[in-house]
């Protein structure tokens, strides 16, 4: 491989890594594997003795027999189960994420995001109508030194022309 060929492609790899999306990822990802510890723990210590209440507070021992006969658990089980607590339990994990994920992040930024925009709308209307009362103010004083010239001259010249 020659050097402009080994030039270009690490050229091609650090414009690759500098691009936001690919920041922006590796900080969701990061952030993802941090906060995932939390919904567990808010998973196991609220919402799985919520459930306890009711039944058992292992959401996996929440199981249906397809075809029995259904004994025993662990590897010693008989039959064909369908385990639906666990996929219970990470539905409710999947929708505390995504709940937090939206009050705490999306939706502020969101906010955050549309003020600013805002702001910069009524900044360009300020400005476009500064820019529009300056122009008139400017055609004023032309209209009014052209007509004060056509009076000393003697001339009738309408204002407005040259």
């Amino acid at each position: 491989m020659s050097d402009q060929e080994k030039t270009s492609l690490w050229q091609g790899f650090k414009a690759f890594l500098m691009r936001g999306n690919v920041v922006d990822l590796a900080v969701a990802v990061v952030i993802g594997a941090a906060f995932t510890n939390i919904v567990n723990s808010v998973v196991e210590g609220i919402i799985n003795p919520l459930v306890g209440a009711f039944g058992t507070q292992n959401l996996d021992s929440y199981t249906s027999c397809l075809k029995g006969p259904c004994e025993g658990t662990g590897d010693a089980a008989t039959g064909v189960r369908i385990l639906w607590g666990s996929v219970l339990g990470a539905t409710l994990q999947f929708v505390i994420t995504a709940a937090v994920v939206y009050f705490l992040m999306v939706l502020p930024m969101a906010k955050y995001l549309a003020r600013l925009e805002a702001r910069r709308k009524a900044k360009e209307s300020a400005h476009e109508i500064v820019e529009v009362t300056e122009l008139e103010v400017l055609k004023d004083i032309r209209d009014a030194l052209l007509a004060q010239r056509a009076q000393n001259e003697g001339t009738t010249q309408p204002p407005g022309q040259r």
